[in-house]
């Protein structure tokens, strides 16, 4: 068989098939459909759907207040327990600051009173020394004028020697002289300073001397009674 004749029965055998027609969907016989009651029940569902989505939606919303609500009175738990501690706080601060400022005063009079009481032995010492103090002041005083009068003895011998020179109308040969006068006499308290300086230098040598010896003699004598008495 060609293949002519073989697409010519495939067509053959498809227009014998039968066609599919589509058709209005039958209704039963005796019984009407009530296309007000589908709508309204369409209705009545989607109400109840959204009726649903509202309430579920103010839940929640009322859930989220109840949770700001709470949230603000622990905000105002916390605040009012802060408010307390810092309170309980200023009060021991305060009584801790009256307590320091107890002790102050008490350590001030203290202080005063021990002042008053050495001050009142004090006045009654020197009452009873009587005369002896009276003399003991004179002898300071006398002291004081004794050193008073050596310190104007030594200004007075400074003086003495230490002439203001008047060389304002002297030439200048004079002024040469006087320079080599004040040059030999600076010369010759160098050469005294000198001296006293090495004099005392002996003499503290000597005394140290002196009273290494003494200690020396002091330790044998210790020792030596130290002995008599063992025997």
């Amino acid at each position: 068989m060609s293949d002519t004749e073989e697409v010519d029965q495939v067509e053959d055998e498809e227009e014998e098939k039968p066609k599919f027609k589509p058709s209005a969907p039958k209704i039963p016989d005796g019984e009407k459909v009530d296309f007000d009651d589908i709508q309204k029940k369409r209705q009545n569902k989607d109400l109840f759907e959204l009726q649903s989505l509202i309430d579920a939606h103010f839940e929640c919303r009322k859930k989220e207040e109840e949770e700001l609500i709470a949230l603000k009175e622990r905000i105002e738990k916390r605040r009012a327990e802060r408010a307390e501690q810092q309170r309980i706080r200023a009060e021991k601060d305060k009584e801790r600051q009256a307590r320091r400022e107890a002790e102050r005063q008490r350590k001030e009079e203290a202080d005063a009173q021990r002042k008053a009481d050495d001050e009142a032995k004090k006045k009654i010492a020197l009452t009873n020394m009587g005369s002896g103090f009276t003399s003991h002041l004179q002898k300071i005083d006398q002291k004081r004028g004794k050193k008073q009068t050596e310190r104007e003895k030594k200004k007075k011998v400074l003086a003495e020697r230490c002439k203001p020179l008047n060389i304002e109308n002297l030439s200048d040969d004079k002024l040469r002289d006087t320079a080599k006068d004040l040059w030999e006499k600076l010369h010759s308290l160098e050469a005294i300073k000198y001296d006293h300086h090495e004099r005392l230098k002996r003499q503290r040598y000597e005394v140290i001397s002196l009273r290494n010896r003494i200690d020396e003699l002091q330790k044998h004598s210790k020792k030596g009674a130290a002995s008599r008495r063992r025997k």
